[in-house]
């Protein structure tokens, strides 16, 4: 699952959601974020999405 730094929803009304450190996943009926604490958001009114990860990733050991 992907990790943003910064996630920015674009909805289709044009307004935006700007989102810090999250993991999400894009499906055909939206969007699902999941908050560093595994607080779960669901949207579906999305037109695009911009993420940015400005530092490494780090591969957990498992």
């Amino acid at each position: 699952m992907p990790h943003a730094d910064t996630l920015t929803v674009v909805h289709h009304d044009d307004t935006r959601s700007r989102y810090k450190d999250v993991r999400y996943e894009l499906h055909r009926d939206g969007i699902r974020i999941w908050s560093d604490r595994g607080e779960l958001l669901a949207l579906t009114d999305i037109l695009m999405t911009h993420a940015y990860r400005q530092r490494e990733a780090v591969a957990k050991a498992g």
